[in-house]
């Protein structure tokens, strides 16, 4: 693992190019005290987001994030991205992105 906080993002980091650094910064954030997103290409202004579970708190934020940051691209890479969003829901874990303009895929 080595320098990760768990397998899925080692695994999503063997999968990107030399450019993505693993936590480099944090970005001042209106609602909360900042977002420490895990891989970052400052040149590309570009963000990989691993996730095995996406809360209501997780989703508020990244539409927040896309707001308050227009210039920077997310992409949400998903252990599971076929998950409900909460049980009884109908909604994945991608269909919310993609209903969001949110970019996804399949860590």
């Amino acid at each position: 693992m080595s320098g990760y906080r768990n397998r899925l993002e080692a695994k999503v980091a063997k999968t990107l190019p030399a450019s993505f650094q693993y936590e480099p910064r944090r970005f001042p954030f209106q609602i909360t005290r900042h977002y420490l997103p895990d891989f970052v290409d400052e040149t590309a202004k570009e963000i990989i987001e691993v996730k095995g579970r996406f809360t209501a708190e997780d989703r508020q934020k990244h539409k927040a994030f896309r707001k308050q940051y227009p210039d920077w691209t997310v992409t949400l890479a998903f252990q599971k991205p076929d998950t409900p969003i909460n049980k009884g829901s109908k909604t994945t874990y991608a269909d919310w992105c993609d209903a969001n303009g949110i970019k996804w895929k399949q860590a």
